[in-house]
């Protein structure tokens, strides 16, 4: 094989995993939100997690990028390891749709397609059109670099040798172990199935060879989940370990199957016909149905398999300074990563409002050892707000819709209102330390009022943070009323602050705190009604 045609196999290659990816985006753009949903909303139900695998695989054309979408669902806490193997096992036959396209061998009139994609794409207004015109488009470049991996594969349909290895192939150790590393190398089963299509068009390779690549090429296509699970979760490298075994212990099935049925791979090809790319797409489609069948009963057992193989880590007390919700995986789908940053938040609010009662507690109960956990805790929601306003700001920079951008929006403002609760708490705590230092005491009523305070600012927090969470806008009146009551104390606290100010009944130097803390309660409460309010505000647009 010359340089030349190694160049022009490359770019043949370059060409077809360049137009499968625009079929995947331009039918993502079409069906997006709607797959987005669908995929957030998949219940328990694991019959539906195979047909949403299998229709979402099929819409995208690539179960590499479903499952890498699936760990990182997991690792966000968006799906469980029952609905992921169910998914998974269903993406596995969804992407057996792109071997059956490519069996049609349309190369001829490949460039048509091309013509008519691009016609829509640049010249057509209406922007539904133009989407599908990025499909057409991406369809007919797919043929074309099938088109062109084919001519520079051409001259080797008369090396003897080169016929002769592909013999070799009817091993099945050797077929399934040059399909998974190929597939592996290149990172796409499409991509790889493909290209023996190719081959057997050529007549340089029959089923009976070919059957045990396809079976190594549905392993090595679990590389891009292992790659995608690492620095993520247990459940995530769970996740992606599930993929694996599945597809291991399906092509350990299937060797059984033609070592006791030799007449599988016959039966395949009478039922088929001549086409020889077809029979490899057919056999590709028994495989993954097959094994889903057989399988899909034990998901249960393959979970503890895995569970066992990839133990639990056992997390400390402290709170990590880790995004639990939000995962880089996620963020190429808009919905469901404005979903999960909402989710990330609320977390992020939970921290601050354990804060600021961590910092309530360290005052009353005169504990500096809480103050210095309140300071570490503070550097916690810190990073927090760092890493949110950092995904929000790669979000921002995708195509929204109008309600995605005015959620977006108000979700930039929640963040640093959270933040500044955080940072009142940090204030409190320093009042703790001191009461301590100044020796101040404080008399029993101002007390009882910052205690009655306290204990209200935190009961705003608390509905605040949940009509938030649940996008409960009924429950707006009720939160809204809350704050009135902490602004009704602050007036009504202060002015008898002042009153036992002029009788001397409070120690000038503790009333100094008093109002330094009485301040900080408010504004809390502001915050956290802003919070609310972001909630209210998209609702409004609506």
């Amino acid at each position: 094989m010359s340089i030349l045609m190694v160049f022009q196999l490359l770019g043949g290659l370059g060409l077809f995993l360049y137009g499968i990816k625009m079929m995947s985006d331009g039918l993502e753009n079409v069906a997006g939100d709607r797959m987005r949903r669908t995929l957030e909303r998949l219940t328990t139900n694991r019959f539906a997690g195979v047909a949403v695998g299998a229709g979402v695989t099929s819409l995208i054309q690539s179960s590499s990028a479903v499952t890498v979408m699936v760990v990182g669902f997991v690792n966000a806490g968006l799906m469980t390891l029952l609905q992921a193997t169910g998914v998974i096992m269903g993406a596995n036959i969804g992407t057996t749709i792109t071997a059956q396209i490519i069996a049609f061998n349309i190369t001829d009139v490949a460039p048509i397609i091309v013509f008519a994609g691009m016609i829509l794409t640049m010249f057509v207004k209406k922007k539904l059109l133009k989407k599908i015109g990025y499909i057409i488009f991406g369809l007919g470049i797919v043929f074309v670099g099938l088109n062109v991996m084919s001519q520079a594969m051409e001259p080797l349909r008369e090396i003897e040798s080169f016929r002769l290895f592909l013999v070799k192939f009817k091993n099945p150790i050797m077929g399934v172990l040059v399909g998974a590393v190929f597939t592996a190398i290149i990172q796409s089963s499409s991509a790889s199935v493909g290209i023996l299509q190719t081959l057997a068009l050529m007549g340089l390779i029959d089923l009976d060879s070919a059957a045990y690549i396809v079976l190594g090429q549905n392993i090595g296509t679990c590389v891009t989940a292992i790659l995608a699970s690492i620095g993520t979760n247990t459940n995530s490298k769970r996740a992606a370990g599930i993929h694996l075994s599945f597809n291991i212990i399906g092509t350990i099935i299937f060797l059984i199957i033609l070592t006791v049925f030799p007449g599988l791979v016959t039966w395949v090809q009478n039922i088929t016909g001549p086409n020889a790319s077809r029979q490899i797409a057919n056999f590709h489609t028994l495989f993954n149905v097959t094994v889903t069948i057989i399988l899909f009963p034990f998901a249960k057992q393959i979970i503890a398999l895995i569970s066992k193989i990839i133990p639990e880590k056992h997390d400390s007390d402290i709170v990590e300074r880790k995004l639990i919700f939000l995962d880089s995986r996620i963020a190429q789908t808009p919905a469901i990563a404005i979903t999960q940053a909402i989710r990330e938040m609320a977390h992020m609010g939970k921290i601050a409002r354990n804060n600021l009662q961590m910092a309530i507690d360290a005052f009353f109960k005169k504990d500096e050892s809480l103050v210095d956990k309140v300071m570490e805790l503070e550097k916690t929601v810190n990073y927090f707000n760092h890493e949110i306003t950092n995904y929000l700001i790669q979000i921002r920079g995708m195509k929204l819709s109008e309600k995605d951008l005015r959620v977006l929006g108000g979700l930039f403002h929640v963040v640093s209102d959270l933040e500044r609760i955080s940072d009142h708490a940090e204030n409190i705590a320093e009042y703790a330390g001191m009461m301590a230092e100044s020796r101040a005491n404080m008399s029993p009523d101002g007390l009882n009022e910052l205690e009655t305070m306290s204990a209200k600012v935190i009961e705003t927090i608390d509905a605040c943070l949940d009509l938030f969470e649940t996008r409960a806008i009924q429950k707006m009146n009720s939160v809204v009323s809350l704050e009135e009551e902490v602004d009704n104390m602050e007036e009504t606290f202060v002015n008898n602050h002042i009153e036992r100010l002029q009788t001397g009944y409070c120690d000038p130097k503790a009333g100094v705190i008093f109002t330094d803390m009485i301040i900080d309660l408010e504004r809390v409460a502001d915050h956290a009604i802003n919070i609310a309010f972001s909630v209210k505000d998209d609702e409004h647009h609506r």
